[in-house]
């Protein structure tokens, strides 16, 4: 039991990382600081799609599965297992690829305009 328990728990903790690559540039804009974190994660997340970086959280969800003698995730991983062909069909794989781009590119943007928008008031020029 607690095994299955930690599984579930570095499922969702899995989750709340996708979410916070694709999301996590618009937290930056109440906590720019965190913009480096987020530049990790997103590197982390790009070098797993382009490179094909081993994920360990899924690494330690199989070992928690096979302690509670469960099922491990299929090869193909996490993504694969939970959300591809869950919640979006397998064919809109690059689309949701390309919107996930999209939410880091506008919240990055929106981080450097903002930003730039503070350190002109601040230095008491305006920008039309």
């Amino acid at each position: 039991m607690p095994y299955r328990v930690l599984a579930d728990g570095i499922a969702v903790a899995h989750m709340l990382f996708l979410l916070y690559v694709a999301f996590g540039g618009f937290l930056a804009w109440r906590w720019p600081r965190t913009i480096v974190l987020h530049g990790f994660a997103v590197a982390w997340g790009l070098g797993s799609v382009v490179v094909g970086f081993e994920c360990p959280l899924t690494d330690a969800e199989n070992w928690a599965r096979h302690r509670a003698d469960a099922a491990g995730l299929p090869p193909s991983g996490f993504i694969d297992h939970y959300l591809t062909g869950v919640i979006y069909p397998d064919s809109a794989l690059g689309l949701v690829r390309a919107l996930v781009a999209a939410c880091v590119f506008v919240s990055w943007v929106g981080l450097w305009r903002r930003a730039r928008r503070v350190s002109s008031v601040a230095s008491g020029v305006t920008r039309q």
